[in-house]
């Protein structure tokens, strides 16, 4: 969500809105799956309601820059740089790369739960992962 006092409060609207809708659980998934479903669909609504930039998701700028030399093995990192630093990604890269690389949700599912295309999905991943790297470089 980019500070804690957002997450804190998505948290929050999230666990009002699974005591609202605890009737409409059908267990056809673990109970923690579709809380957590809700949860992550009520950080989006948020992201979405904040109007982002509609040109996070342009996925017509044309081709990404190859793969940076980035040597990963030589940058000590730490968790709180990490955090740090994904906290100065963009709405839209940040919340691609936490559904896909944190959440674990593969790109289509990604374009289901925010209303974009597949290959937006991938290309936003990519750009949050080139961002990432740039910002930890800086803080070297």
């Amino acid at each position: 969500m980019g500070n804690d006092a957002d997450a804190e409060d998505m948290l929050q609207n999230a666990f009002v809105d699974v005591f609202l809708k605890i009737d409409s659980y059908r267990g056809d998934a673990t109970i923690g799956a579709w809380i957590k479903r809700i949860v992550i669909n009520t950080c989006i609504n948020h992201l979405k309601k904040r109007k982002l930039d509609t040109t996070e998701w342009d996925d017509r700028i044309g081709d990404l820059p190859a793969e940076s030399s980035f040597d990963e093995q030589q940058v000590a990192l730490s968790v709180d740089n990490v955090k740090r630093a994904m906290s100065e990604l963009p709405d839209g890269y940040r919340t691609v790369f936490s559904l896909y690389l944190i959440e674990g949700y593969d790109h289509k599912e990604i374009a289901g739960i925010m209303g974009i295309t597949e290959a937006t999905s991938k290309s936003q991943y990519s750009r949050a992962k080139q961002k990432l790297r740039e910002i930890l470089e800086e803080y070297q």
